[in-house]
């Protein structure tokens, strides 16, 4: 069976958008790989968050997985920091990377294009822990967004490096794409992405938003003024934005839905949407409070944490034989 790794940065609050790009596609991929999927932690402090703010954003995500439909007895499921080989590869692909790769990654150059101040240094090398993070489990694939498709694209760039100058050691990973939903677009503007930092809290759906308020957020949604309901990201991103969403939570092809809207105006079709957006959201927290009692989450990641450092260990036993840290023949 094939192996797919990929994580969720614990900072702000689970988006809409992070369970259609992301959480949603790991179930779906559950019966069909070995997933190993995690909280990636140690990402979350190349910006500034309380430590109260992360361990209850860590304990929502984990639960929220669950809640989602992840299965511990399918996939793997664990703390970054549970797992010390992550750092500790990270550190070497670190000093297998060049300056330049990194000044061209999207997080770094976006932000020094802004001129923003106080980036950390972490900020600027976290894409080579996130190699790590991949190469550690020798995964042949990683679900991303289109945005998070170049970090696959250095890491197989490391993995080629190091395979050469030490011989081989790393799978070359591929990255592993859906066609909808891979973006999930601001309610508000949806020229942006419906981000869990995003200032404008009308455009952003919460996982943990009040099911009645999200389907407010719906209704006022940004659309057009062409008020014909067709499939037109360009033109009518607004709209296509909320066809994606009703599509992604219900199943439905999107042309399905454009069919059964001819000749009917956007607030039918939004009521529509709301109502689906309600029904998810009610029937996610019902399962995501029952777990948060339930007390599961503990010995799920220690069962987790376990199977990752027994494959995490081997690897980095192998790399540091390689690069020279071990001396003992032993």
């Amino acid at each position: 069976m094939k192996r797919v790794l990929s994580a969720v940065k614990p900072t702000g609050r689970m988006t809409l958008g992070n369970y259609i790009g992301a959480i949603r596609q790991f179930v779906q991929l559950q019966d069909e790989y070995e997933m190993f999927i995690f909280i990636a932690n140690e990402h979350a402090i190349t910006i500034p968050i309380e430590a109260k703010e992360l361990r209850q954003n860590t304990k929502d995500l984990i639960a929220l997985y669950l809640a989602a439909g992840l299965d511990p007895a399918k996939a793997t499921i664990f703390l970054q920091t549970d797992v010390p080989a992550h750092a500790q590869l990270g550190w070497v692909m670190t000093c297998m990377s060049y300056m330049g790769e990194l000044q061209r990654m999207t997080q770094y150059k976006s932000k020094t294009a802004n001129g923003e101040t106080g980036i950390t240094a972490g900020l600027f090398t976290y894409p080579c822990l996130m190699a790590a993070d991949i190469l550690l489990y020798d995964a042949e694939y990683v679900p991303v967004g289109i945005d998070q498709k170049q970090h696959v694209e250095l890491t197989r760039n490391l993995a080629e490096r190091f395979n050469h100058r030490y011989s081989d050691t790393f799978v070359l990973p591929e990255p592993l794409m859906t066609e909808v939903g891979q973006k999930i677009y601001s309610l508000q503007d949806p020229t942006k992405k419906m981000s869990k930092s995003e200032g404008n809290g009308k455009g952003t759906i919460e996982l943990l938003d009040d099911p009645a308020a999200a389907r407010k957020k719906i209704m006022s949604a940004v659309t057009d003024s062409l008020g014909i309901i067709q499939y037109d990201p360009e033109n009518q991103p607004g709209l296509a934005n909320l066809l994606t969403i009703q599509s992604c939570l219900t199943n439905e092809p999107i042309d399905s839905i454009v069919n059964r809207y001819q000749g009917k105006g956007y607030g039918e079709l939004k009521k529509e949407i709301g109502q689906t957006v309600y029904d998810f959201l009610t029937d996610l927290q019902t399962k995501y409070k029952e777990i948060m009692a339930s007390g599961q989450i503990d010995d799920i990641l220690a069962q987790g944490a376990e199977k990752a450092n027994y494959i995490a260990n081997k690897k980095i036993r192998k790399v540091y034989k390689k690069v020279g840290f071990t001396i003992s023949k032993k």
